[in-house]
């Protein structure tokens, strides 16, 4: 029984950075899924897998990981990526380089 504690990245698909501030312990699956023949479904005997703790801090779920003794390994926090210019300060006038095709 393995853990992993982790911050997420933000979503790809949205601006905002929620819940990509608190840190996730999240259980290895320890067996495969399996699938199912006649609907083609996926599932898994391994209720670990519906478990997801949040924490504040990284110290806090190591702390609780401890306390339990769980088995545990830490993934480095993601560094977000810098901002892009957005597609309108191509044409801008006070362009420090101009525009060309």
């Amino acid at each position: 029984m393995t853990a992993r504690i982790y911050r997420p990245a933000r979503n790809a698909m949205q601006s905002g950075k929620g819940k990509s501030k608190q840190w996730v312990l999240v259980y290895e699956p320890t067996t495969p899924r399996s699938i199912d023949p006649l609907m083609g479904y996926t599932s898994s005997s391994d209720m670990r897998q519906q478990v997801r703790l949040s924490f504040e801090t990284q110290e806090d779920a190591i702390a609780y990981a401890q306390r339990h003794g769980i088995a545990y390994h830490v993934q480095p926090a993601h560094d977000p990526t810098p901002k892009r210019v957005s597609y309108p300060d191509n044409f801008r006038s006070d362009r420090k380089t101009p525009w060309t095709h």
